[in-house]
């Protein structure tokens, strides 16, 4: 046994991340449909990560996240691009941006955010058929040799942990947001 075989079976940490596996799975196999457009429909909020329900788009929790408390938000209206959207549902999805900004910011602290859109599969859109902007929390120190080294991501939180954290933040914000409508 070579010196350094010896220090990586007495030193080297396992990093477990069994949920990431459904994820794996899943590249290159296509859905039915949209996940945009079903999961609303689906009246399951919580199993589906819903957070918030407005007139004109929704707040989910991503599947996937890049980091913990990763959101999106995504209007109802099955389009690709944001020059598709009417003048309600711009002003809806920017509300609901803010709206996820400070209950995260109320709930999980973060040290600042990246908030974007990626319009097309080129520009990154892993669903590039229907708009939806993402909103990920960011703190000093969260980009680590892991992503750059392991190519892992570790997520701090089970999702549904963070959905229950989140939630109240959501209903308590939402009453003073003019997008307020339910969250089931």
């Amino acid at each position: 046994m070579r010196l350094y075989e010896k220090w990586e079976k007495s030193h080297m940490n396992q990093l477990w991340a069994p949920w990431r596996m459904a994820y794996i799975a899943g590249i290159g196999h296509k859905d039915e449909g949209c996940i945009f457009c079903k999961k609303p429909e689906e009246n399951k909020d919580r199993e589906n990560l819903i957070l918030y329900r407005g007139k004109q788009c929704f707040i989910i929790m991503n599947l996937f996240p890049y980091n913990n408390g990763h959101l999106m938000v995504v209007p109802y209206a099955h389009c690709p691009d944001i020059g598709f959207l009417d003048k309600q549902a711009s002003s809806e999805v920017w509300e609901c941006i803010c709206l996820s900004r400070k209950a995260l910011t109320e709930t999980l602290h973060p040290d600042g955010f990246n908030i974007g859109i990626n319009l097309g599969r080129t520009a990154g859109a892993g669903i590039d058929t229907h708009l939806h902007v993402h909103i990920v929390p960011r703190w000093n120190g969260d980009t680590n040799f892991m992503p750059v080294l392991g190519e892992a991501k570790v997520i701090s939180q089970a999702l549904h942990e963070t959905y229950d954290a989140l939630l109240p933040a959501f209903r308590s914000t939402a009453g003073t947001s003019s997008a307020a409508s339910s969250t089931r």
